[in-house]
């Protein structure tokens, strides 16, 4: 199987470009936001969860050391709150043999510059994700806001990068199942 990058059938007709790289000798496939996003500042999420959240006995424990949240808890919160970070649709999804990924990255230049860092660290795209139900396999990066104040993307703007690396697995690997969803299923 060859690695390409296709629209999701809701940009097909648009003038959205496809990822690319800017030098022949860039490692990165460079990709444009799909819709105008607005990346609300870290600390909007901060406040809003503390003044909200039902602390169950934490109020003397600001950071809640002393009782800390399990993952279930945090999720429940952060679904409660929709107080997720933004994830920023780029309108493109990728096909790759079954032994590579994409890593998506942000541009070297954003956090300097804009100071927005990839939430994640790294994003990871299987081969498995390209084409599923829940989302056609579009290709999103989950962006934190690290400034005081709000910060629009416009449609077009570059912000970040893919990189293609191949994998291997154990000799004793028996993963067997199939991906049944879009962005986070495999957890």
């Amino acid at each position: 199987m060859s690695i390409k990058f296709e629209k999701i059938s809701k940009y097909a007709d648009s003038d959205l470009p496809l990822p690319q790289r800017g030098t022949a000798a860039s490692a990165g496939y460079d990709f444009v936001v799909a819709e105008d996003t607005i990346i609300p500042p870290y600390n909007f999420f901060d406040m809003k969860m503390r003044d909200n959240a039902n602390l169950d006995g934490r109020e003397n424990d600001y950071w809640a050391l002393a009782k800390p949240y399990s993952l279930d808890e945090m999720a429940s919160l952060t679904k409660e709150f929709k107080s997720k970070v933004t994830l920023v649709p780029t309108g493109i999804k990728c096909y790759m043999p079954k032994d590579t990924y994409l890593e998506l990255t942000v541009r070297s230049s954003t956090p300097l510059k804009h100071w927005l860092i990839l939430a994640n660290g790294q994003g990871i795209i299987d081969s498995d994700y390209v084409d599923n139900s829940a989302n056609e396999g579009e290709i999103f990066f989950q962006l934190i806001n690290l400034s005081p104040f709000a910060i629009e993307l416009k449609r077009g703007d570059k912000i970040g990068q893919g990189i293609f690396h191949h994998y291997l697995t154990t000799d004793n690997d028996n993963a067997d199942g199939e991906r049944e969803g879009g962005f986070g299923s495999t957890s």
